[in-house]
Formats: structure tokens, sequence, C-alpha cells
């Protein structure tokens, strides 16, 4: 059994932020990752797939940053994968790669014991840092199709070419769902899209990049106690972007302009009959309403730059009525891609009574901090700011954690949340 004072479990920007944050409070720890630095940027992401943040954004712990020539630009997954590893050499991040966890346990006097398929870790602490995406999370429904429909979700996709011939159903309208119907269509496919709760937004608003205006206002930065809501905050759809160099918007009409056929939300399956719920003017209207709330909390510091007006970015979309049901056959679709968003696995968690919520299976945590003194959890959706699950948000989250770990390895209770 090999000892240290703590584990960070995941080597992704989460992971890699706390360890450069223990490293420089003297805390000695191992990184486990089931993979590589980064594992899931290379190998769960299709091929064309840009950051929607810009690169500027990509900002780390201990002053690391975009440094190449195009700031305003959207890193590649190869890009990422090689800032990551760049990141984790500068600060000699000791990661222990192809070392997948098995359980977390609570061993004598307190501490906890990682065991793994290469061994077991002994520590005072552990942070899971395994991120938001996790598991696709696919409706049940999806099982009633037959099995001459091609199912897969947005982990598994990486190119048109790469599906069987015909139509293609992609249901979930967020920035996942929005961004391969887009290239799916744009490769030539007929494409229809399903369409529930979603997050428009504009690539560029008033001149500037939409992240610049909410970086610069302070939304990102929004804490758990400045929502009304947060349990809410935390279950709003991705944004419907795209990293595109031209800086071009990705929304329902776009997407309609190009020939996608906009459909209400998937609500069952009978056969190779979808059903669909009469509710497209709904979702619409809620997305609508939510941006135009942004744009007034943009517009006063736009008008105060002398920022151009931009009345087409908020234009309300129109759409022609969803159908209420949708034949998978006679409309040639064969293959059906659920961006119906994430889930986690956490059942090596299971030895540890009081981490998982018995209903939910998530992790029960208070801003990162968990009932279990020394058992923390980084790169959720709004964990502590509204940034929390982006590359940029990774490291003001990982500071505060890492200093709360410091005070529970100081004293014999429970650290302050």
């Amino acid at each position: 059994m090999k000892r240290v004072t703590a584990v960070v479990i995941g080597a992704g920007q989460a992971g890699l932020a706390m360890s450069h944050c223990l490293a420089r409070r003297g805390i000695d720890h191992v990184v486990l990752e089931r993979g590589r630095v980064g594992e899931r940027w290379r190998s769960e992401r299709w091929d064309s797939l840009r950051l929607l943040t810009p690169n500027w954004m990509s900002r780390l712990p201990g002053g690391w940053s975009y440094q190449g020539p195009d700031p305003d630009g959207f890193m590649t997954m190869p890009e990422v994968v090689a800032y990551l590893e760049s990141y984790a050499r500068s600060s000699a991040a000791p990661v222990e790669e192809e070392t997948t966890v098995l359980a977390v346990r609570r061993a004598p006097g307190g501490d906890y014991q990682v065991e793994t398929d290469r061994g077991t870790w002994r520590s005072r602490a552990v942070v899971i840092a395994t991120g938001y995406c996790d598991v696709p999370l696919v409706p049940a429904m999806a099982r009633k199709l037959p099995p001459s429909i091609h199912q897969l979700t947005p982990t598994q996709y990486r190119n048109p070419s790469a599906l069987p011939e015909g139509g293609v159903l992609v249901v979930g309208a967020s920035a996942s769902g929005a961004q391969i119907a887009d290239e799916l269509r744009r490769a030539g496919r007929s494409v229809a899209l399903s369409v529930g709760r979603h997050t428009r937004l504009p690539r560029r608003y008033r001149g500037r990049d939409i992240l610049w205006w909410m970086d610069r206002i302070g939304v990102l930065d929004e804490r758990c106690g400045q929502v009304r809501d947060i349990a809410r905050a935390r279950a709003q759809p991705s944004m419907q972007l795209v990293g595109d160099p031209q800086g071009r918007s990705l929304d329902l009409a776009a997407l309609h302009a190009q020939g996608v056929r906009v459909l209400g939300r998937s609500v069952g399956i009978e056969g190779t009959v979808l059903r669909l719920q009469d509710d497209l003017a709904e979702s619409v209207g809620a997305a609508q309403r939510t941006l135009e709330r942004l744009a007034a909390r943009i517009d006063p510091l736009a008008d105060a730059l002398g920022a151009p007006p931009e009345p087409e970015a908020l234009r309300p979309i129109e759409l022609p009525p969803s159908p209420a049901a949708l034949d998978l056959v006679a409309e040639g679709i064969g293959t059906v891609l659920w961006a119906t968003g994430f889930t986690r696995d956490y059942r090596w968690l299971k030895p540890l009574p009081g981490a998982l919520d018995p209903e939910t299976g998530e992790i029960v945590h208070e801003g990162g901090v968990t009932p279990l003194p020394g058992l923390y959890a980084l790169g959720l959706r709004f964990l502590r700011r509204r940034k929390s699950s982006f590359l940029d948000g990774a490291g003001p989250d990982a500071e505060e954690l890492a200093q709360h770990l410091l005070r529970h390895l100081s004293t014999p209770g429970r650290a302050a949340a």
C-alpha cells in the first residue's frame, strides 16, 4: 500500500488545476487517471469539435494561459490535449496514467483507502475530479427502437462518413446536438432535430464574443448564493454555441435555414414511430426570454463602451409547427443520435456511506465540500461558480477547495465550509 497525503482522481483540467494548487501548498499527492492526461478530450469527442470558449479563456492556476497567435479563436481537441499535457509537465504533476479507481473506502483513523487496478493508496484526503460529462444519459425509450435503427451518443460520434447511409435524427438541441446536426446537414445528410430545453446564445453580440461580455459583467463568476435556484441553474442546458473560426452563430433558426427539420421534444417510441410533444414554440419562447434577460444585463456596459447595436442577434425565432409523430422508416432515417445530456457513474464511491445521494446517485456536496471530512468534488456544473465546469472555471474552484483541504489537514475536526 502506498501512502500519500491527498489523492486526486482524474487528470483533466480540474484534476490538474487541483494538483497545481496542492503542490503550491506543499501537500504531497498523486493524480490517478484511468487513461491519459485529458483522456475525454482525446477519445470522447468528435473530429471537428472545438472548444466553445475562446482561447483567451483557457486559464489555469499558476498564470497558465493561451500564448498562441489566435486568442479569439477556438482550440481543436488535439490542441486542448497538448495544452493540458504542457500544463501537467510545467508543474511536474504526479500523474499515474492508465490507473482505474475501483473503490474508495474509509480507513482507520479517518483516512481514505483508494483501490485501483494498479495498487492501493492510503490518504488523508481525496478529490474527485472526474468531471461533469461522464456517462451519456440515454432515455429508456431508446431500448424500444428495433436493431435496424443505428443508435449512438456524442461520445461515440466521430464524423458524418462514419455513420450508416440515410437520414439522421438528433435528439437534444444543446451544444452537442446542435453542432452535430449542423455538421451532418453541411455534409449533405437529411437531418431532423428533436428539441427540448436549450440555451440560445449568439456567438457574437454587439461587436464582441458573447462570452467576453458574460465574463466582463461577471455572469460567469456568479456564485451559488447569487442565484435564486441553484438546482435549476445546475440543470440548465449547455450553451447553443459553436467554436467556429468565422465566429458564426448556431441556433434553431440557422439550422432550419440549412434544411434541418426542427421538431418538438421526443416523448416516446412505438416501433419505428417517434412520438413528439407539441411544445416547440414553448421551448423556443423560453430560450428567447432567457437570452433577452442576458442582453438586458449586457447592454448598459455595451452602451457605455460605445458598442454598435445588434438587434438581429435577438430576433425571435419562428419555426413551422412540429408534427405529433415521426415515422423513422418512412422518413428514411437510419440513425438516431442521443444528445440528451450526461450523468455520473460513481459506483466506486458506494463503499463510502453518505457520499452519494440515494435517489440521484450524485455526490452530496456544498460547493465541492462533501459531508465526509477530507472528501471533495471538483469540475461539476456550477460547483461554486457558473463557470465551474468550463476549462476556465477549474482554477478558481481548485484554489478555494485546496485551501479548505489544507485546513482539514491542520485541524482534528472538519474545517468550516
